[in-house]
């Protein structure tokens, strides 16, 4: 377990193709969905992870049959038909928040008494809204720490709810559960979203996936009404590579006047993150969509601009374009972040105080519910990563262009990414590097 990597400098002008894991929203979600589905359904492309590692985990304590290949990335559940195998039992979600948020609603709905564990960090993060929507249905909690928060016993006798209202705002995760988990009820559930995010990425993606699987959503306005559906479910199912993976290195080509190409990366991704590739062009690198993934060429850039932006649908990049920033002609105002406080970490504290911890002018803006950063001279550091895998990842990149950036505790990236450092070890010894541990 390394406590620290010093990132090394890397000569501009590099072309770089990678391969990235899979998706961790994706390959939750998928898990999710095949295991209340009526079929064996064999996963490819699955992400292993701390995150993914725990929602598998859970899944065989609940009694479903999983078998899983690390070496091929393939994952094989047999359906119940929205039965939980056992019907009492103890899990723990780890840090995963889509695990705590899903399979707490799955629970829920499918019914029985479950002990709900996770880790120091998850115990922290928001629950409040979404066990009280639960709560008000008759599902029954017993805190055993904060109230509203894990761990906590729930007994569940399978609510007969029709509909439920629930706020974007804080997590859009609160909405994709209940939406998945819809379909186990007897008559469905119609979801009314509310906040500022009832058209977010990742409840587009949640919806769409839903589709792949056989369960019908007719969404009118901020309203979905999911059908009750007894016999979905699909044999086989691919798991997209993780654009927000991905990012951290098509990020290189403007930072580094580098031509990036990721392999299988392409802009009809389900992920709300390919976003940020599109704002990567307007900065002024060259994007085309080849066959082998989406290529990013920033080796005729001189320089790029300072944004404004808003982030609020892919905010997972707001850490990638504040660590571009500080090497913009012209200050970045990134908007619209205000709910990145309750991730993993407050990540709008965070970054503020990494950058000012290196001699970077940035600064606060309410108005905005987002920050600005200004152009400046890097000072060397060490990084606090707050046991956020994407504080971990982003601030790398300002150690590739300048050699004076050390990361605590890279082992974080064990969360979606276990092999990032080992990537970029591959990069600044001028290989071609696709993911894989050599």
């Amino acid at each position: 377990m390394r406590n620290f990597y010093k990132v090394k400098e890397m000569d501009a002008g590099r072309e770089i193709k990678v391969q990235v894991p899979g998706s961790k929203s994706i390959t939750n979600r998928a898990l999710l969905l095949a295991a209340i589905s009526s079929q064996k359904c064999t996963l490819h492309g699955v992400l292993f992870s701390d995150d993914s590692r725990a929602f598998l985990d859970s899944l065989c304590k609940l009694g479903f049959q999983v078998e899983a290949d690390e070496i091929t990335k393939d994952v094989t559940i047999q359906g119940t038909g929205g039965k939980i195998p056992y019907r009492k039992a103890t899990i723990d979600v780890r840090s995963a928040g889509t695990a705590a948020r899903f399979l707490t609603v799955m629970l829920a709905f499918a019914g029985g008494e479950y002990q709900l564990n996770a880790s120091p960090q998850m115990c922290k993060r928001p629950m409040q809204p979404l066990l009280s929507l639960l709560s008000d249905t008759g599902v029954e909690f017993t805190f055993q720490g904060e109230e509203g928060h894990f761990p906590f016993l729930m007994k569940s006798a399978r609510p007969s709810i029709k509909e439920v209202a629930v706020d974007t705002g804080i997590s859009s995760q609160f909405a994709s559960a209940l939406l998945m988990s819809g379909v186990l009820l007897e008559e469905g559930l119609t979801v009314t979203m509310v906040g500022d995010r009832v058209e977010g990425s990742y409840i587009k993606m949640t919806l769409a996936m839903m589709n792949q699987f056989g369960i019908h959503a007719d969404r009118k306005g901020n309203s979905c009404k999911v059908l009750p559906n007894n016999g979905f479910g699909r044999k086989e199912y691919q798991v997209e590579p993780d654009v927000s993976g991905a990012c951290y290195f098509y990020a290189m080509a403007p930072l580094l006047k580098a031509d990036v190409l990721v392999k299988n990366v392409h802009m009809d991704s389900l992920q709300g993150d390919i976003k940020f590739l599109r704002v990567l062009e307007e900065m002024g690198c060259a994007l085309t969509d080849e066959s082998a993934g989406v290529k990013l060429s920033g080796h005729e850039l001189l320089e790029y601009p300072g944004m404004t932006l808003s982030m609020k649908d892919f905010s997972d990049q707001t850490m990638t374009m504040a660590v571009l920033a500080p090497f913009a002609q012209s200050p970045t105002l990134i908007r619209n972040i205000g709910h990145i406080r309750y991730q993993e970490s407050d990540r709008i504290n965070a970054i503020l105080t990494e950058l000012g911890r290196m001699g970077i002018r940035c600064e606060e803006v309410p108005g905005e519910d987002g920050i600005r950063i200004y152009p400046g001279r890097i000072k060397e550091a060490e990084v606090e990563t707050y046991e956020d895998h994407r504080m971990a990842m982003a601030f790398t990149l300002i150690g590739l262009k300048t050699g004076k950036i050390t990361i605590k505790n890279p082992e974080c990236c064990r969360k979606t990414f276990e092999n990032f450092f080992e990537l970029i070890d591959d990069l600044t010894e001028e290989k071609e590097i696709y993911g894989t541990k050599k």
